[in-house]
């Protein structure tokens, strides 16, 4: 099969040993062939421009910004261009980003290699997908009311270990309105107390730490 019939494959990963891996799958594929590789955000869209591949495999977290903010960069100047995000991340409200942010695939790095294969022929073929756990979660809380971007904020004070008082002082906001965000974090998560609240919001992909 010549260069100009296989599926060009862009990887974007900040681990030497995950992209090397990548690379040797790769390489055992007569339909494929990896031409460029990158381990940061900034090089990713760069490395796009430069050899616009078919597919792009791409880390959901990355040294300089997230892989989603990548996509949203990569999509604006190629609306066609075909993404996977491949990740250990399985959070809702992260793969409700990264498909807003036109990310056409979502995989986590457990996934067989042989699956893997067939995904990037999926979706270099126009088709979408979604790994069938990352699927189920968004399932499960699909309708679910998000948290406002004060909330999250109030959320990251949280998981800091920050008392009310503490939290008003930072997000300057009086104690009374914080307890009222906790009150609405609890009640929209489903948490019993700040503790779950804030590991619910990490299994989400609502807050990182």
């Amino acid at each position: 099969m010549s260069d100009l019939t296989r599926i060009r494959i862009l990887c974007v990963d900040d681990h030497p040993l995950f992209r090397e891996g990548i690379a040797t799958v790769i390489a055992y594929q007569k339909d494929m062939q990896l031409v460029a590789m990158a381990a940061t955000a900034k090089a990713a869209v760069e490395e796009f421009s430069i050899h616009q591949p078919d597919v792009t495999l791409m880390d959901l977290r990355l040294p300089d910004t997230s892989g989603i903010s990548a996509v949203a960069s990569i999509r604006t100047d190629f609306p066609e261009a075909r993404i996977i995000m491949l990740t250990t991340f399985e959070g809702d409200v992260e793969v409700q980003h990264a498909l807003a942010a036109g990310a056409c695939g979502y995989l986590l790095k457990s996934t067989p290699r042989e699956e893997l294969i067939e995904v990037i022929r999926k979706i270099h073929s126009g088709r979408k997908h979604l790994a069938s756990v990352v699927a189920d979660n968004l399932a499960e809380h699909f309708g679910s009311d998000s948290l406002s971007e004060r909330e999250i904020d109030v959320l990251k004070c949280m998981a800091e270990g920050d008392r009310n008082k503490d939290i008003g002082e930072r997000l300057s906001i009086s104690e009374e309105t914080v307890k009222v965000h906790v009150r609405h974090i609890m009640y929209k998560l489903g948490a019993k107390d700040r503790t779950q609240a804030v590991a619910i919001g990490i299994r989400r992909g609502i807050i990182h730490i």
